[in-house]
């Protein structure tokens, strides 16, 4: 199969007998460092309950050890999964995105849909499917699905509730936005719109060029559904219910708040203004906002949780950005 792909992509495995052309839906899968979990999230595809004809292509994004490529070749090689695996040269979650968004439009000429799920996440047998329907009944370009939690400690399940981990919708329906790519669909027409590259590389480390890539692409016109029955299961590791993660990641989301609404307000007058004077709004309002989340909830964290976004975005007005992913050991 001669792709013409860029330099920086490289295709390592190709399933044999594979027939692009009968190819309908193609599921991206970036990886990093993580190829037990990466084994697990395959068979979950492998598993999916449907009669609709889909491909897989895994990015591995590590291109020293390529442990997450070492492991699933054999899976491709044999024919076990349909699909190709590719080396994303380029380090960094938005590379990895693109690389396989760009692959699956030179690969596969005819798919209509494309999903991604990560790899330290389990589908649903019917994740695919359900996906795939909703998309169909509500007549849109791209569906979101919820991640749900699934704590490394039996004892973390309370933290389900915060903001970081619990989904951002709960019924299925069209809705203005959806925030993450660890369970979306995207129509091929989006892709085929939408200049390259897709995800902005200023987000590659910090997390949100998906955010952004779908804020953008509502401007264009594009429209959105949530589908409830769809879940994705995210493995949730120790480290990430500690206070300090939890702390920089909502202090990352304040400030990707800022930066997309920067961007749709670039062409707007004082657009700019608008942005930091809602900053500063959402700032002052913060502490309030976080009492009546403790007395909700009876949680301390999801109260401070308020008030870290707030600050989060006034400091992107000062340039601060925490990369969360250029350390994933510490992720």
């Amino acid at each position: 199969m001669n792709l013409d792909l860029p330099e920086n992509i490289g295709v390592v495995a190709q399933s044999p007998g594979l027939k692009p052309e009968t190819i309908d839906i193609v599921v991206t899968l970036p990886t990093f460092k993580r190829p037990e979990h990466l084994l697990k999230t395959l068979a979950s595809l492998k598993g999916q309950v449907t009669t609709r004809r889909f491909a897989v292509i895994v990015m591995e994004n590590e291109t020293e050890k390529r442990e997450g490529a070492e492991a699933a070749k054999p899976l491709f090689e044999s024919g076990e999964h349909e699909g190709l695996l590719i080396i994303a040269h380029d380090r960094g979650n938005c590379n990895a995105y693109n690389a396989g968004w760009l692959t699956a439009l030179k690969a596969f000429p005819n798919f209509t849909s494309l999903l991604v799920i990560d790899d330290d996440e389990v589908a649903d047998p019917n994740w695919l499917e359900n996906m795939c329907k909703t998309r169909e009944t509500y007549g849109v370009d791209f569906v979101g699905g919820p991640q749900l939690p699934v704590f490394a400690k039996p004892e973390h399940t309370k933290w389900s509730t915060h903001p970081v981990f619990s989904p951002h919708h709960t019924r299925t329906g069209r809705v203005p936005i959806v925030y993450s790519s660890g369970n979306l669909l995207v129509g091929r027409n989006v892709l085929e719109t939408m200049p390259f590259p897709f995800l902005d590389l200023a987000f590659n480390f910090m997390g949100g060029g998906d955010s952004d890539f779908i804020s953008r692409s509502v401007v264009k016109g594009f429209t959105i559904a949530w589908c409830a029955e769809a879940p994705v299961y995210e493995t949730i590791p120790a480290r990430r219910v500690e206070a300090d993660w939890i702390r920089a990641r909502a202090l990352r989301n304040g400030v990707i708040s800022t930066l997309i609404e920067k961007r749709k307000r670039g062409g707007e007058p004082f657009g700019g203004a608008k942005t930091v004077l809602k900053s500063l709004a959402l700032l002052a309002v913060s502490p309030l906002r976080a009492v009546v989340k403790v007395v909700q909830t009876g949680s301390l964290s999801i109260g401070a949780y308020q008030i870290y976004v707030g600050v989060g975005r006034v400091l992107a007005e000062f340039g601060y950005s925490n990369e969360q992913y250029r350390q994933p050991e510490k992720n």
